[in-house]
């Protein structure tokens, strides 16, 4: 075949093909593909492309909830949704993820609270939801989560619990709603107060009682029939009980 088509195309043309062909199967082996992943750009080319998969759509416009059906993609090693005004809370379906090694989700508006489920995906090395509007405990510090420090969460006001500094048991407690019967104009009622505006409130009315007795003669006699009344009514009763 290639002695035909030198007789039929003359030496200098064949060659050249050739030549094109080789040019064209280098830079093809050759071309580097650049793609960000664990914070950095990495730059990808030859064989190890087959096995690279990997989403990064970060720095855009896109608003909206996560949709769920990204814990369908279990063979991705990246995920990148960074920098957007995504909103609503991180699907549990990302425990799916199983061979995820970054997962960034960094600069949203995300809230809600980090599902535990993703303690499950043991093949993390990157994980951030900084700058977010996240609650509640970070995960559980096991498996690949221990090694999260501080700057994977930080920026979320209202989530606590280790590596952050807040504490959750404090901010429980601090939280906690009052019960009704104790809820007063300021929401709650000082129990200390009440017991010494009472005894102050008590002892002010008996010694008005007494001086009111002792200045008028009148009101002290009818007080103390009164008072003889009561114990005779007392004796009877008693009396004619046993």
């Amino acid at each position: 075949m290639e002695n035909a088509y030198y007789e039929t195309m003359g030496p200098p043309l064949v060659d050249s093909v050739k030549l094109l062909g080789k040019d064209f199967q280098v830079n093809l082996t050759e071309e580097m593909i650049e793609f960000r992943t664990k914070h950095m750009y990495y730059g990808y080319k030859g064989n190890i492309l087959s096995y690279m998969s990997g989403i990064d759509l970060s720095n855009n416009n896109f608003i909206g909830a996560i949709p769920p059906e990204f814990g369908n993609l279990s063979k991705i090693l990246s995920l990148n949704l960074s920098h957007k005004n995504l909103t609503g809370s991180i699907p549990p379906t990302f425990s799916n993820l199983k061979h995820i090694e970054s997962l960034d989700l960094s600069y949203n508006n995300l809230n809600g609270v980090i599902p535990p489920q993703l303690t499950e995906v043991t093949t993390l090395e990157v994980f951030s939801v900084a700058h977010n509007n996240l609650s509640g405990r970070t995960p559980e510090r096991k498996y690949q989560f221990g090694t999260f420090d501080e700057s994977c969460y930080e920026e979320n006001p209202f989530l606590c619990g280790p590596p952050l500094q807040k504490n959750c048991s404090e901010e429980a407690v601090s939280s906690q709603p009052v019960p009704n019967d104790e809820q007063g104009d300021d929401g709650f009622i000082d129990m200390e107060f009440f017991y010494i505006s009472f005894g102050v409130c008590y002892t002010v009315v008996v010694m008005t009682i007494v001086a009111v007795l002792y200045i008028n003669p009148y009101w002290r006699r009818r007080w103390l029939y009164f008072i003889e009344d009561c114990i005779d009514t007392c004796y009877y009763f008693v009396v004619a009980s046993f």
